[in-house]
């Protein structure tokens, strides 16, 4: 049998293989390099295909499709203004990392995996 998407997507965080997908908050979030992730997984040259898809935004949807939400990275901010724009060079480059959240999707507990119904 083919493995749904949150199988399939499991076994990616599992695998040292992929640099562009991880774990991310001890294992309750994912966390998607989205650059990385399309050359690595979605590219042409890409070997062995995981996903029927070579778009970023069809992913998403299926994110969204088995209920994960995406997470808003909060940064405090420093007064100072050298501080604040190193801050800034480092939240820009945090920009192209993306986080998901499924309460059924969690490192630590992987037996809720089969509650990550599609919508």
């Amino acid at each position: 049998l083919p493995l749904c998407f949150p199988q399939k997507l499991w076994k990616m965080l599992e695998s040292d293989q992929f640099q562009s997908i991880w774990w991310s908050e001890g294992g309750k979030c994912v966390a998607i390099n989205k650059d990385l992730f399309k050359v690595e997984v979605l590219g042409r040259g890409v070997r062995q295909r995981v996903f029927n898809t070579r778009h970023i935004t069809s992913i998403l949807r299926q994110l969204n499709l088995y209920g994960f939400t995406k997470m808003q990275r909060d940064f405090q901010r420093s007064a100072s203004l050298p501080e604040f724009l190193a801050e800034e060079a480092a939240a820009s480059a945090h920009s192209q990392i993306l986080y998901y959240y499924n309460p059924s999707f969690n490192r630590a507990h992987p037996w809720l995996l089969g509650m990550c119904k599609r919508r």
